[in-house]
Order: C-alpha cells, then sequence, then structure tokens
C-alpha cells in the first residue's frame, strides 16, 4: 500500500513525455532498409498476424541495424493482438513471462518474439518502492507503445510488407546524428528499469554513438538502482556486453559511469591484482576480434577470463603457504573462487563446470611426457584451454615455447607426437637431474651430507602431507 502511494505521488510530480500520437512515415526511398536483410521468419510472422486483421510491424534493435545496413540478429515483432490471439496464428508459439507476457514464434532454430503493445498507462501496472515496473501486461495502442520505448532509435516500426517506416520520436533523425536519446524523462524513465542504463553504455559503445547530455546525466548518481535488479537480468547484460564485439569499449565507458560497482563488483578487485587489467583488457581485446571475424565466443571463457587473476592469487599462496602440491593447490584455488564469485555473479552450475576444467588444464599442459599429451588434445575443452594458455603467454605468464609444442603437438602425425614425447622426457630428466645436482652443491656448502639433505627433503614431504593416525592404520589392517 505504502509502495503504491509513494508510486502515485511520484507520477504526480514527474514530468510527463511528449505524447505524440501521429507518427511520421518514411518511404523506402528515405530509409533504403534492404528488404534482403530481413529475417523470413520474422516477415511470414508478421504476414500471418496480417491475414487475421492484426497491425504488426518489425520492431527495436533489428529496425536500428537495418538502418545502419547491418544484418540483425535477432527480429522483434510488435502487435495489436494479445499473447494469445498470436499463439493462435502462428503454428507453433509459446506464451512466456509473467512480469511482461511475450510470445515466442518458432521456426526450427529461429526463434522471433513477439510482444503486444504496451499501455502508456494503466492499473494493472504495478512499481515497486524505488519505482521499479515489476508487472505490466496492460495493452494498449502503437503510439503509446512507442512512447513506452527506451530510446528513440528504438522506437522505430518497420512494415515489412509495404516497406513503410513509422517514426513517432525523431528516431530516424538520431540515427543520422548518431544520438542517443530517451524518450521521456530519463532519470523517470531508469527508475523504472535500471538496466536501461547499462544498455545506454552498451548501445553508445557498440554503435559509436554519442549519448545526450540529458540521458547521460542521471546514470552516475543513479547506478545504486542497479543492486535492485534481479542477478539473472544483470549476468544476461553482462554476457551481452561482454559479446557486443566492443567490450573493451563498454567496459571503460561503465567505469566511467560508475556503473561497474553494481554490475561487475569484482572488476575493482581484478584491476588491482598485478597484471589483473593488462590480462582482462587483453582478454577483451581479443574476444571483440574473435567476434569481428564471426567466430563463437563461449560464456564459461569470459568468466573464466574475469576470474582467473584471483586464481592466480590462491594458487600461489596454496603452494607457498600451504605447501601443497602445483595440482592440488589449483585445484583448491578453483573451487574456492568458484565458490565465492559465481554465487555473487549468479554464474549457472553448467559454465562453472567448463570454467573449472578451462582452469585445471592450464596446469596440465606443463605436463608434456607420458600419456598426458594424448589425453589433453582429445579433451573436448582443449582449443578454449589453448587459447586461454596463450592469452597468458602474450603476458609472459607462460612461455612462448610451451605454446608453441603444444600447437605443433596437436597438427603432427603419430610417429612425429611420439618423437616429441620422447624429446621431452629426456628434457625433463635433464632438468631433474639439474636440480638434483644443484641441491647436493648447495647441501655440501651447508655442511650437510648428501643423506642428511634426503632426511631434510623427506621431513618437508611429511609435513605437506601428515601421516594417518595410528587408529586408521589399526582400522585399515584390521579389514
Amino acid at each position: 500500500m505504502f509502495g503504491r502511494i509513494v508510486n502515485r505521488v511520484r507520477d504526480m510530480f514527474a514530468p510527463r513525455s511528449v505524447v505524440v500520437k501521429n507518427p511520421r512515415v518514411i518511404s523506402a526511398d528515405e530509409h533504403r532498409i534492404d528488404p534482403a536483410l530481413v529475417s523470413a521468419e520474422a516477415r511470414a510472422t508478421c504476414e500471418a498476424l496480417k491475414r487475421r486483421g492484426f497491425q504488426a510491424y518489425i520492431v527495436g534493435g533489428a529496425v536500428r541495424d537495418l538502418m545502419l545496413g547491418v544484418t540483425p540478429k535477432d527480429f522483434d515483432v510488435a502487435t495489436d493482438a494479445t499473447p494469445e490471439q498470436v499463439k493462435r496464428c502462428q503454428r507453433r508459439a509459446v506464451i512466456i513471462g509473467r512480469r511482461f507476457k511475450l510470445v515466442h514464434v518458432i521456426f526450427g532454430r529461429e526463434v522471433i518474439e513477439c510482444s503486444t503493445f504496451r499501455a502508456l498507462e494503466g492499473a494493472g501496472q504495478r512499481k515497486d518502492a524505488t519505482g521499479r515496473v515489476v508487472s505490466d501486461n496492460v495493452f494498449g495502442e502503437m503510439w503509446e507503445d512507442a512512447a513506452r520505448r527506451d530510446f528513440t532509435i528504438n522506437a522505430l516500426y518497420y512494415d515489412p510488407q509495404t516497406q513503410e517506416l513509422f517514426d513517432y520520436h525523431r528516431g530516424f533523425e538520431d540515427l543520422a546524428a548518431k544520438r542517443l536519446r530517451m524518450i521521456g524523462d530519463p532519470a523517470e524513465r531508469y527508475r523504472e528499469d535500471p538496466v536501461r542504463m547499462m544498455r545506454a553504455v552498451r548501445i553508445a559503445a557498440k554503435l559509436g554513438f554519442t549519448i545526450e547530455p540529458a540521458t547521460e546525466a542521471p546514470i552516475p548518481k543513479m547506478a545504486k538502482l542497479l543492486e535492485n535488479v534481479p542477478s539473472a537480468r544483470l549476468v544476461d547484460e553482462v554476457l551481452k556486453l561482454l559479446t557486443s564485439g566492443h567490450a573493451v569499449a563498454c567496459l571503460s565507458k561503465l567505469r566511467q559511469e560508475g556503473l561497474h560497482k553494481a554490475l561487475l563488483p569484482l572488476l575493482d578487485v581484478i584491476v588491482s591484482e598485478p597484471d589483473g587489467e593488462e590480462f582482462l583488457m587483453l582478454a577483451l581485446k581479443r574476444t571483440d576480434e574473435r567476434i569481428a571475424v564471426g567466430k563463437k565466443i563461449s560464456p564459461s571463457f569470459l568468466f573464466g577470463t574475469l576470474l582467473w587473476p584471483q586464481v592466480v592469487k590462491r594458487w600461489r599462496y596454496n603452494e607457498d603457504e600451504k605447501g601443497m602440491s602445483r595440482m592440488a593447490a589449483l585445484h583448491a584455488a578453483c573451487v574456492d573462487v568458484l565458490a565465492t564469485q559465481c554465487q555473487q555473479l549468479n554464474i549457472q552450475r553448467r559454465y562453472q563446470a567448463d570454467i573449472h576444467d578451462l582452469w585445471m588444464l592450464q596446469a596440465r599442459f606443463e605436463r608434456r611426457t607420458g600419456k598426458t599429451a594424448y589425453a589433453l588434445v582429445s579433451h573436448p575443452r582443449y582449443r578454449a584451454a589453448y587459447d586461454f594458455m596463450l592469452l597468458r603467454s602474450l603476458l609472459g605468464h607462460v612461455p612462448e615455447s610451451l605454446v608453441q609444442w603444444w600447437d605443433a603437438f596437436a597438427l603432427s602425425d603419430e610417429e612425429t607426437r611420439a618423437g616429441m614425447i620422447a624429446e621431452a622426457q629426456r628434457e625433463a630428466r635433464m632438468t631433474g637431474d639439474a636440480a638434483r645436482s644443484h641441491r647436493r652443491r648447495a647441501a655440501s656448502a651447508g655442511g650437510e651430507t648428501p643423506a642428511e639433505d634426503g632426511e631434510r627433503r623427506s621431513s618437508r614431504r611429511r609435513r605437506r602431507s601428515p601421516r594417518r593416525s595410528s587408529r586408521s592404520r589399526q582400522e585399515r589392517s584390521d579389514a
């Protein structure tokens, strides 16, 4: 009840957006959208609705990309049909969502998201105490739906049949000027959905647009509102940001606006580690390069990159301070970091298993003897782990010769592989002999006999791995 009163008072004094009921209709000769870039599935969805007498348009980021001459990654359709009516018009469709009811129209692997025009205001709209919309399934007219959208460049409606473009809020001019402008009062719109602040940063960085001063001004002051957003939505936005192809620019802008503290609270910790910021920026740069040439990016790889500096810190501590073996120290570090950070970032369990494998393979790359090498190159996540090791080598954390060895081993035939492993075994024996000889000379210089040196090292191993209790030994013998 108190929340409703707060919302009602805020709505009474909040500045109203300009109501525009008649759009500017832009012809194909003026907007120059290439019909060949329009998805056949999106066109079929619109045609099926129009045959039943409904309105249907392609909207949102798809129209923006079409006007920029870029093939959209996905297509959204807006209509005056209710979700139930949309479902009846399509061959395969599923109604999803409670906060905002949507319809997913399914064409094999292609999914078209279809939404009903939202009303500008309505009794069915509910907000929490901060002004965030938590429920909104009040349907309205097309001009109301346009006023409800976030940015002017996302409030363009394209009819694939007539090839006409409908513009209610001068989004066409803003696209030409490379300007990102909020519809209505920016502060009020950010309260309704704080994720819009992140979206503004991502779109501006991705397209190289300038955020309008009135749209940008409230962001640093309202960044704390992101703490009220469900973590699942934040993770989705983080992935969109990191896979936008402009992750470096996006992250720099997030830090500039102060949004990273709510979005990526561990970012300050990452960049404070030795080489942490350099490693992160290098990884994001390589990610942007892969996306630019059409290669896929795994969320596990991205999250593994973000958390790796923390793993390295604990890995070293486990080896140096706890006396753990190298593999055991890395495993313990992986488990600790995943337990502490994945809960905060809400990383799904299926990603956590992949991240753990990605990290553990970094230590296995150091072993090039026996059957280890054969098992490693056949591992399902070998390629991702190799790319991760390559990143580490660019900062000098891994010898370049090790990366070259694995690259050659993966591409060689069986006979060449056997020769490479034999050579690696000879090198390992020589290295071991040199280390033992160095220890003997050091022991002699310190007045120790080889036997005393051996006893000292045996004592150290016993401290690292305590013996079982006499009770455990007795139980084992009884068994």
